[in-house]
């Protein structure tokens, strides 16, 4: 064999070798996107429990105000589902976390417009079946604002990587799409 073909040899290798190296890192940062997703899930999923529930404890002292808790259900209920749909496929892709955004959007304002409701009511909110719902909610924010920030990093972190070069050869060759952020 001749010192061509060993040197033809070893580049290749080099190359087989950085190819693996470098789809193993986009997994890995793929990888540390949807377990950031999964943190998020569970905080949104707190909060939707939290939600359901105060609509239900709501509803019988203020039955003119139905409407509002409505609108906050149906919130909740689409953040759940987007959640769920972002979860069956791909955490990553953007098309699932868009309806998502929206979703979150939605249930903000239909959340301050129950809590500007409870605001006027402060004997309701110190009931025993309103107070602790209202203390969930008060907690999950934060925790909702940390979890979704651990998610961004993840996603910047794997977009930098897709977007690299060299390794956008190996992103695109193994379809490795760039993430969205929440």
């Amino acid at each position: 064999m001749s010192q061509a073909w060993w040197a033809a040899f070893a580049v290749a290798a080099v190359a087989v070798f950085w190819m693996l190296g470098a789809h193993n890192r986009l997994m890995a940062l793929r990888n540390a996107v949807s377990m950031a997703f999964a943190q998020l899930d569970e905080v949104l999923k707190a909060r939707g429990l939290a939600v359901a529930a105060l609509t239900t404890a709501l509803r019988e002292p203020l039955p003119h105000e139905h409407v509002t808790l409505d609108a906050l259900l149906v919130a909740n209920t689409q953040v759940l589902d987007g959640t769920t749909a972002a979860l069956r496929g791909r955490t990553a892709q953007v098309q699932l976390l868009l309806p998502l955004a929206a979703a979150e959007a939605s249930l903000a304002s239909s959340l301050a417009r129950t809590l500007a409701l409870l605001q006027q009511h402060p004997a309701l909110m110190a009931e025993p079946t309103v107070a602790p719902l209202l203390q969930a909610l008060r907690e999950a924010e934060p925790r909702l604002a940390f979890a979704r920030q651990l998610f961004n990093q993840a996603v910047a972190a794997y977009n930098a990587a897709v977007h690299q070069v060299p390794t956008i050869v190996v992103a695109r060759a193994f379809g490795f799409v760039p993430a969205a952020p929440l």
